[in-house]
């Protein structure tokens, strides 16, 4: 079957990471402390068969909190979720962009549960496969956007900026960008290819948010519980799935373009929301940072 009958794309490597993510944010959803609200996250879940018997409320995990994997793991995903909400929402209230590019959007459904202001317009890059599923489990349920959603079907190894421009997309306006959970999955090339085109497709008054690992060897971490968790539970070898080349500096790089930058620590927002995840050891969350910058106008 071809890949845009909307199962395929779902069902290996960074496929399977797409739904791993979306099992802790419904899990996040059933909390009684809940950072963030996603109704959708649960049929993207059960829609595909290599997920469908994970769990989806706190009470189906086994051990509950205590699990590496469906506790810690998906609190942390939990709380970037309402972080990068929280980044989104501010960047098109206080300012004038009305463009909102998700990179490597995957089971993303924000274009769908967050409240956004009127004239905004939400662009999602990601493979075909990946969409088509995702259409396929949305219309399943009758949901409705919120905003007006474009998908862009393209490989971010491919030009993915050609694709985003024939959907509409206009870099003389100001936009906000978000690259979440997906730099690691990247070549540092594509990585550096990918924030130079973002800062040439952004004009002054734009934003960016991105997530990227510190680590100078991401295999010490091996035998960390969350990642011996997630292989032994889902069968999902995360370092297997990150590049583990050097690491570009885009933050730096950024910051010599003209962008006013900020880096902080999942645990700093932890302690200001008061709950997610906190350092412990062998923490492979350890050299998680994420980045938020703005595009300064000329």
């Amino acid at each position: 079957m071809p890949e845009s009958t909307g199962v395929e794309g779902m069902e290996g490597g960074v496929g399977l990471t797409a739904l791993m993510v979306a099992a802790a944010r419904a899990i996040e959803t059933h909390r009684h402390d809940a950072l963030a609200q996603d109704v959708y996250a649960e049929h993207f879940v059960r829609g595909a068969p290599a997920s469908a018997g994970w769990p989806v409320r706190p009470r189906q995990a086994p051990d509950g909190d205590a699990n590496p994997l469906w506790g810690r793991f998906a609190r942390y995903f939990g709380l970037r979720t309402r972080v990068f909400d929280d980044f989104l929402l501010r960047s098109v209230r206080t300012g004038e962009a009305r463009q909102v590019v998700l990179l490597g959007a995957g089971l993303d459904a924000r274009a769908f549960r967050l409240d956004w202001p009127s004239g905004c317009v939400i662009f999602e890059i990601d493979r075909e496969g990946v969409l088509a599923f995702k259409h396929k489990v949305l219309d399943a349920v009758s949901a409705t956007p919120t905003a007006a959603r474009v998908p862009v079907p393209v490989d971010l190894r491919d030009d993915w900026a050609g694709a985003l421009a024939d959907a509409g997309f206009d870099p003389a306006a100001p936009s906000v960008w978000l690259a979440e959970g997906l730099l690691f999955y990247l070549p540092p090339a594509a990585e550096t290819y990918l924030i130079d085109t973002v800062d040439r497709l952004s004009t002054g008054g734009s934003a960016l948010a991105f997530e990227v690992k510190l680590e100078k060897d991401l295999m010490v971490y091996r035998d960390s519980p969350i990642y011996t968790s997630t292989t032994q539970q889902i069968g999902i070898d995360l370092l297997q799935l990150f590049d583990r080349d050097p690491r570009p500096d885009s933050q730096g790089d950024l910051a010599g373009k003209g962008w006013s930058t900020s880096v902080h620590t999942p645990f700093e927002f932890t302690r200001r929301h008061g709950r997610g995840p906190l350092p412990e050891r062998n923490d492979a969350l350890e050299g998680n940072r994420w980045v938020f910058a703005d595009k300064l106008r000329s």
